[in-house]
């Protein structure tokens, strides 16, 4: 360990010597050889559009890569940029600042890119309810998009900046990992609700302001049909009250309770924010059906009134189940 420098420093000074590199070399290696893909991807694409009747997908999640990578090479640049203006670290209030700014605007562009690559139509309904903060967002998952639509929607859309529950896998993305920590979010380990982790989730939702928010997933991970019943044995197993209500879903994982109960218990509003049609992109097999071409993607987001949310942990939990429940019934339709 570097001397003065914390473990945690230390971790993390670890990590980033592996994925800032990695990022860099793998962007060059690929826009380099970008000639050979494309070759290679237009003739997979001719066989699936003239032999399969499918959809041209290879340039495409060719092209949509290179984005990504060339996104976060930006991203490392500003962030380098932001660290030396900002006094070489000196000033936080500077580098957060700025980190907000470039968070939107990744997204924003990986999000823009996601749907004039593949065409996808968006709809959005209840936009104009998630202002004024503070408050607390709940939203679905289905898969690593669904991931851009809060800065998209709620930070650009509606005015209001969020502080992220994100799981700790995500922090291979140098970019998320250097920017995600210089704002107040906080990356937990999905597999355990330790009381450490919840109470540091919880004071997430210390000091917002009226432009402010949090968000969590309280599903935890993407959803699949191979884990929501694996998650419905696990209850049944345990003769856990929550089995039976978690056989009835058919579309979202039953919601966690742990740190999405936690912050229930804060008292600001809620924001559920429920969507169809990123369905196809759960993981990288699905996303080569092709489906996701021309798709269209319907986003509703619904506000509660924190004052609604029962005050015992029973109460929120069973609150929180009859918000999946009701998404899951809109999905049947979406």
């Amino acid at each position: 360990m570097v001397a003065g420098m914390s473990e945690a420093g230390w971790t993390r000074f670890r990590r980033r010597i592996r994925t800032v590199p990695f990022h860099l070399v793998l962007f060059v290696l690929v826009t380099v050889l970008a000639p050979l893909w494309l070759v290679i991807g237009l003739l997979i694409d001719l066989y699936r559009t003239l032999v399969c009747k499918r959809p041209a997908m290879a340039v495409r999640i060719f092209a949509f890569g290179w984005v990504y990578l060339a996104v976060g090479v930006f991203g490392l640049a500003a962030l380098l940029g932001h660290w030396v203006f900002a006094g070489f670290g000196l000033s936080v209030p500077m580098m957060r600042e700025s980190s907000y700014r470039l968070q939107e605007l990744w997204a924003r562009a990986l999000f823009g890119a996601f749907r004039w690559i593949f065409r996808v139509k968006m709809s959005v309904e209840g936009l104009d309810l998630v202002a004024p903060g503070p408050i607390l967002v709940l939203m679905r998952h289905a898969s690593v998009i669904d991931a851009l639509l809060p800065n998209v929607l709620i930070t650009h859309g509606a005015g209001i900046r969020l502080r992220y529950v994100l799981k700790k896998e995500l922090l291979a993305d140098a970019t998320l990992d250097i920017a995600g920590n210089r704002l107040p979010n906080r990356f937990v380990d999905r597999a355990g609700d330790s009381a450490t982790e919840i109470h540091a989730v919880l004071a997430l939702a210390d000091g917002l302001t009226d432009r402010e928010g949090v968000l969590i997933y309280p599903e935890g991970t993407r959803f699949t049909e191979e884990r929501l019943q694996h998650i419905l044995e696990t209850l049944q197993a345990r003769n856990s009250d929550l089995a039976v209500r978690t056989k009835q879903l058919r579309h979202v994982l039953p919601p966690r309770p742990g740190g999405t109960s936690a912050l229930l218990g804060a008292g600001l509003d809620v924001v559920v924010v429920a969507h169809a049609g990123l369905e196809s992109l759960a993981t990288i097999p699905d996303a080569w059906t092709g489906n996701i071409v021309g798709s269209h993607l319907r986003v509703r987001l619904a506000r509660f009134a924190g004052s609604d949310v029962p005050a015992d942990r029973q109460g929120k939990v069973s609150w929180l189940f009859d918000r999946w429940e009701e998404i899951d019934r809109w999905l049947d339709g979406a």
